[in-house]
């Protein structure tokens, strides 16, 4: 017999997408249920975003201080790879969650630990307990890898992101296969450290952002050393044991590699949750409204936030959409809501301004839509760019600053869609961007959003005097 316990929502995952979604629906007062079968904190906090951006920062802050004079006489060695492990190590602490649990308890939220699974509508089961939701129950279990179909690759124990992001050591020779955030994030991190570092992709870096961005980022890995094979993708791999990995690609040549990294993209984690019993496909995708709730299921009571909503795979924006779920459930916890865009309720920044920064160097801050985005989408648009080593604040930051900022215009609303910066320490002018977006700020009136000098952030006034104001 499995016991059952009543509450007012279940949440699947401890993630950073799942805690917000608890903590905002239980600030109401309702009762809520945090299941997770793995660490409290999710991905994010200890085989993504902290962990890999750790690997990253010690070598750009050594790669800034040697673009400086005076500065630069005094780097009198390379990194210490074992302190930046430690350091690593140390935001992810020690893959210990009793911290984060602790949060959790104190926020008034249940947590349970184990495998939950669907068990028809508004059931959740995990192990022989059955957790039962009067209002809501929410999935964010996030999402899982994809390991390309080459033969030999799955069965040579490649690393994914997870294995990448938490090594103890430094591999002596690293093949990265895939050109996006984690792969350009990860080779470089590594190059860094002292790995002899290739990286094969099918295309171009970063596809989906302004092509120059992925231009400058494969300048950059090339300059600390990676061996950067674009138009090339692995036809075998082999591998005896826990050797050394034999990579045939598709130009006929071969490398040989300590540890093999996927970074070829993920896929939300839907199987074996217990889809089927309530009318979906097990292992399926999700599709889900503004305010999370999942098309397809009768009652109003399920709902997917994060990764597994096939919303964008980023931890800021699953938080931002979290945020809105967890106050749509404990409004409609006590009766009917209007879900107009841009309310509390409602994710609509999903669909005009996702913001995305990747942490390689020169950075890429990019938010809202590229230039072929726009006009696929029908928009009459303006692009503009400008050097962001011509401004003054650039020249300070780093001798030779080199970096491109494009804004893209919608001539007909006379605001800005989409912006993108690539250089040194751009992530931090980004906000601003993202705040002109989602206010649709007319250009006029951003003439009067007057940058500090000298700063970087006076590369808004140069795009804006370029595009004639």
């Amino acid at each position: 017999m499995s016991a059952e316990r009543e509450v007012d929502v279940v949440v699947v995952g401890a993630g950073p997408v799942g805690e917000n979604v608890a903590d905002r629906a239980a600030r109401t007062g309702l009762s809520v249920v945090v299941v997770e079968k793995e660490l409290v904190g999710g991905e994010c906090s200890y085989w993504a975003c902290m962990p890999s951006k750790a690997l990253l920062r010690s070598g750009q802050a050594l790669a800034a201080a040697r673009r400086l004079p005076g500065a630069a006489e005094a780097v009198t060695g390379g990194l210490d790879a074992a302190e930046v492990l430690q350091r690593r190590t140390s935001f992810t602490h020690d893959w210990d969650d009793s911290s984060q649990a602790q949060w959790l308890e104190s926020a008034g939220l249940s947590l349970v630990r184990g495998t939950a699974r669907l068990d028809g509508p508004r059931r959740v089961r995990v192990g022989d307990e059955v957790l039962v939701a009067r209002h809501a129950v929410v999935l964010s279990t996030g999402s899982v890898p994809v390991v390309p179909d080459v033969p030999g690759l799955a069965d040579s124990s490649p690393w994914t992101s997870r294995e990448a992001t938490s090594a103890k050591t430094v591999p002596g020779r690293l093949f990265v296969l895939g050109g996006g955030v984690v792969g350009v994030e990860l080779a470089q991190a590594w190059a860094r450290l002292g790995s002899t570092v290739t990286l094969a992709a099918r295309t171009g870096l970063l596809g989906g952002q302004e092509e120059f961005a992925g231009e400058l980022v494969a300048g950059a890995l090339r300059a600390d050393g990676v061996d950067v094979r674009l138009g090339a993708s692995p036809t075998r791999v082999t591998r005896e044991g826990t050797g050394p990995f034999t990579v045939e690609l598709s130009d006929g040549s071969r490398v040989e590699a300590d540890e093999f990294l996927v970074a070829t993209g993920r896929r939300p984690a839907t199987s074996g949750l217990g889809l089927e019993t309530v009318g979906l496909e097990d292992g399926g995708s999700l599709s889900v409204d503004d305010t999370g709730l999942v098309d397809g299921v009768e009652g109003g009571w399920l709902y997917a936030t994060g990764d597994v909503s096939g919303r964008p795979k980023l931890t800021h924006q699953g938080k931002y959409a979290g945020r809105a779920t967890g106050d749509a459930i404990a409004a409609r916890a006590a009766g009917p809501i209007e879900t107009p865009a841009w309310s509390r309720y409602t994710a609509t920044a999903d669909h005009h301004a996702v913001p995305q920064v990747v942490f390689t160097d020169p950075e890429v801050a990019q938010v809202g839509l590229t230039a072929a985005q726009a006009r696929e989408r029908g928009l009459d648009v303006k692009v503009v760019d400008y050097e962001i080593g011509n401004v003054a604040g650039a020249s300070l930051v780093a001798d030779g600053y080199t970096g491109t900022a494009r804004m893209v215009v919608d001539e007909d609303r006379r605001v800005i869609v989409g912006v993108t910066f690539v250089g040194q320490d751009v992530a931090e002018l980004l906000h601003a961007a993202t705040v002109a977006i989602v206010g649709e700020v007319p250009l006029e009136r951003l003439w009067h959003a007057v940058p500090s000098y000298p700063t970087i952030s006076e590369v808004w006034l140069r795009l804006l005097e370029t595009y004639g104001l």
